[in-house]
């Protein structure tokens, strides 16, 4: 890039990242209640706020009474009656473009609208995550390189059956990437265009190694996993003689971000850090189809900031009162943000420029901090191991997991934890947890099946106590440990069609379905 368009991109994105800071210093809830009321002109113009009852005017206070929260199976007609090209049903006008999630909870991708006003926020709220890092680190030097996002292919499909309408559905990357400005492509924006719709995942990270080793990247973003992953093909394709480049920066001098998401860093953390090089900043930003949530304005051990003025509402019902089969009668049990308490778990709403109106995301939150707020992702309302009562989350097994490898210096590639129940000659049958668990080779100290169950279970009875509790009153027996070999994961992504940029492997289900399809490829028997 040029050094008169370096100067001009970082004089502009110093100002972008002035003028956030001064909104960093604005009330959260101030910009909560400007979201809500900006949202309810537009709600009320439509099918769903008509049947609502709800106004221009309608007071935060009346919109919780009068709009039930709602999960995704029930807006299933209406968002069938959106695709075939029906105005104003959840969002004035019509929508053409769909986002198609990764499905990770249920195995199911959720198509979700993205209108214009919707893109906005994206833009918006995605450009704060950015500057509330240059608001952190100082300076505006990831706008001085290109920036690389590496997630699902930006190739859209035609949905079917809804002619003489063109609706279009596709990863949320690739709605986004087809709606970037010219400049932004121009001067920032990686991969290219033909290798942004690569389909085939393993292929489309080789292409972009190839294309990107002699770029100018500043920034790289994705999520942990599929970070990591990329730096090992990167490093084999920018070989220089007989050496293999040590880190990213290596191939890269002006590195500084790692920017992640999607699931949590903590289990690839000591190795993406080696992988990237010395100096490179790590950045977090909360965010999912429904919207751009939250992003890290400071240590990350202080939680991520609610991004609160960029056009979505957010609502929380306390963990301890949420029951999905009852939704509709839960309205009254959540909270604005002003009355969020920290340290509570809390089941978040939303209600968006998309349309969606009160709408259950299925993530588990807790508050850090109120002032301002900032908070933590604990987990997925479906993603619990609960069988006996033990109420453990995904952030639970991921924490054991993390804190049993990092004493023990081992490497984690991937892991999963299911229910599984135990027979016994006498007494009723108990429950316990099966692990299974990949590290990658070369660790310090040899990594053993009993080690380990040993291990995560005195760390889960550290982290939870209604698992200690089911432990010592023998409800529970003590967890299972599969140690698989190398790609045996890969191997279940691949056949189950989700090895790209944007599925995330849910850390622990409910029922058998992952670990029973992972016991077929590494021929485990599951008996006991």
């Amino acid at each position: 890039m040029p050094n008169l368009q370096k100067s001009l991109l970082t004089f502009g994105a110093g100002l972008m990242s002035a003028w956030v800071e001064l909104r960093l210093k604005r009330s959260a809830i101030a910009g909560q209640e400007r979201a809500l009321r900006w949202l309810l002109r537009h709600l009320a113009l439509t099918e769903q706020g008509r049947a609502c009852g709800l106004t221009a005017r309608t007071t935060a206070t009346e919109f919780a009474r009068a709009a039930p929260p709602r999960a995704y199976e029930s807006l299933k007609p209406q968002l069938a009656r959106m695709q075939r090209g029906e105005a104003d049903v959840l969002w004035p006008g019509e929508c053409a473009c769909y986002a198609a999630t990764a499905g990770t909870t249920t195995g199911r991708p959720k198509h979700l609208p993205v209108t214009p006003a919707m893109l906005a926020h994206f833009r918006r709220a995605g450009c704060d995550a950015l500057f509330y890092y240059t608001q952190r680190i100082g300076h505006a030097g990831i706008f001085q390189g290109r920036q690389l996002y590496l997630s699902g292919s930006t190739a859209l499909k035609p949905i079917r059956g809804v002619e003489p309408f063109q609706a279009w559905t596709g990863h949320l990357a690739g709605i986004l990437a087809n709606h970037l400005s010219p400049w932004a492509q121009k001067h920032l924006y990686e991969p290219q265009a033909d290798l942004a719709n690569l389909t085939d995942w393993p292929a489309r990270l080789r292409a972009i190694a190839k294309h990107t080793q002699h770029r100018d990247i500043s920034l790289l973003a994705g999520c942990p996993d599929w970070l990591l992953n990329f730096a090992i093909v990167l490093r084999q394709h920018a070989k220089r003689g007989p050496a293999t480049p040590l880190n990213l920066q290596a191939v890269w001098p002006n590195l500084e971000c790692i920017l992640h998401g999607g699931a949590p860093v903590g289990p690839f953390l000591d190795d993406l850090r080696a992988a990237a090089g010395p100096t490179v900043n790590f950045h977090e930003v909360y965010s999912a189809a429904e919207g751009v949530f939250a992003a890290q304005d400071a240590d990350s051990a202080l939680g991520l900031r609610l991004i609160a003025d960029a056009g979505v509402y957010y609502e929380f019902i306390p963990l301890a009162d949420f029951d999905e089969t009852r939704l509709d009668q839960l309205g009254a049990k959540a909270v604005p943000l002003a009355g969020v308490k920290p340290g509570v778990n809390y089941v978040m709403l939303v209600t968006t420029p998309a349309g969606l109106c009160r709408h259950l995301v299925g993530d588990v939150v807790r508050f850090v901090g109120t002032q301002p707020p900032r908070l933590l992702c604990v987990g997925r309302t479906n993603l619990r191991l609960n069988a006996r009562g033990e109420d453990v989350s995904e952030k639970n097994v991921t924490d054991a997991l993390l804190k049993v490898c990092h004493d023990q210096r081992w490497r984690i590639v991937d892991f999963h934890v299911a229910p599984m129940s135990t027979s016994t000659l006498t007494g009723p049958q108990r429950g316990r947890h099966e692990w299974w668990i990949e590290l990658r080779p070369g660790t310090v100290a040899t990594p053993t099946g009993p080690a380990l169950e040993t291990a995560l279970d005195a760390e889960l009875q550290r982290l939870n106590d209604d698992y200690a509790a089911r432990r010592k009153i023998g409800e529970l027996d003590a967890p299972l440990v599969r140690l698989v070999m190398p790609g045996i994961f890969e191997q279940w992504l691949r056949a189950q069609g989700k090895l790209d940029g944007q599925y995330k492997m849910p850390r622990c289900r409910g029922d058998r379905a992952i670990a029973d399809a992972l016991a077929q490829i590494a021929r485990f028997t599951t008996q006991t």
